[in-house]
């Protein structure tokens, strides 16, 4: 399925939409598939298949012939290729050889990846032997793409994927509150980590006004990273690209994000230092663009290790992971800001 068939490809959903869908599914394709609507030996004319498609009781149903030899799939044959070659000419001429085949056993989650540089109208099933023993059209793995990434959204903020706008509400209070615990346990580590630091806020308050800048900044880098890994891994390039290579991506795209940003964050503090009649307002200044720096380094870290250590440890990297992302974040970035405040200002 090469040249002939992209004349009959279908739009398919964007790459980028597809993060994490699918992830942790164990339906096959075998399960999706309906029974072939076309195949013929590869010795058949053009004129004897024209003959079988007029005598098809679905013909509106056929996209391609797929073409076998005692029985194995060899190619497949498109309508266009079909219609304007001589009626004289067999199907082993014609037909574009060595054709990509779903296994019946092929995960939904593995051949979601396959049509997202594919997608093709209709794709051959085959057995271990590579007998035809069905078909699974497109559009059945684009709306299971367009399903999960429905619950996409909710996943990641612990809204089950089953819930849905008719739900009842002790029924959705026993899907989402469960998370809710967690964020809260999570939340407490941030606002302890603030609290050691009491002290420095109260000697400096302009501080305070600045920890929800730097908690969003950092936030928002996580959110970045995080979305990239696991387009990753639902794409299936986590497996062929280094994570080390990707840590360092990440590391040096924070740097960068960081130092922009902190220009920016630290001119306001020393404005803000300076109206305010904040004790060394230039130190402040730097105080923050160096905790910018650090904490968007740091959550394009944790945007990488969090998805991938959900996955090593058997859960499913989409769900929550935004929840124990903020947290993180939150410590690190806040928690780098106050510790700066204290040593070098106080």
């Amino acid at each position: 399925m090469t040249q002939t068939m992209e004349l009959d490809e279908v739009a398919a959903p964007n790459a980028a939409a597809t993060l994490a869908v699918l992830s942790g599914t164990e339906e096959t394709v075998g399960e999706l598939m309906t029974p072939v609507t076309a195949t013929l030996p590869d010795s058949n004319t053009v004129a004897e298949a024209l003959t079988f498609m007029v005598k098809s009781t679905d013909v509106s149903e056929i996209s391609y012939i797929f073409v076998t030899q005692h029985d194995r799939l060899v190619g497949v044959v498109g309508m266009r290729d079909l219609v304007l070659a001589k009626p004289s000419e067999a199907l082993s001429s014609i037909m574009t050889r060595e054709p990509f085949a779903f296994q019946q056993d092929t995960k939904v989650e593995d051949a979601v990846s396959e049509v997202l540089y594919r997608h093709y109208r209709m794709y051959p099933v085959v057995d271990e032997q590579q007998h035809v023993v069905g078909e699974v059209r497109g559009w059945k793995l684009y709306e299971r793409i367009a399903s999960e990434l429905s619950a996409q959204a909710g996943s990641q903020y612990g809204v089950a994927k089953e819930e849905q706008i008719n739900t009842p509400v002790l029924a959705a209070f026993r899907m989402r509150h469960p998370w809710l615990q967690v964020n809260l346990l999570t939340a407490f580590a941030a606002a302890f980590v603030v609290g050691m630091f009491e002290s420095t806020i109260t000697q400096i308050v302009a501080l305070a006004a600045f920890l929800p800048v730097l908690a969003g900044q950092s936030g928002n880098t996580g959110c970045q990273a995080l979305a990239i890994t696991l387009r990753g891994i639902t794409l299936g390039q986590i497996n062929d690209y280094p994570i080390r290579q990707l840590l360092r991506k990440e590391i040096l795209l924070g740097a960068l994000n960081g130092a922009a940003v902190g220009v920016i964050a630290g001119i306001a503090m020393y404005a803000y230092a300076v109206s305010t009649d904040s004790a060394n307002p230039a130190m402040l200044g730097l105080v923050i663009f160096i905790a910018m720096i650090g904490a968007c380094m740091g959550s394009g870290i944790f945007g990488v290790a969090v998805p991938l250590l959900l996955k090593r440890f058997g859960a499913d990297p989409a769900t929550a992971s935004s929840i124990f992302l903020t947290t993180f974040t939150d410590i690190i970035g806040m928690g780098l800001m106050l510790f700066l405040a204290t040593s070098l200002v106080l």
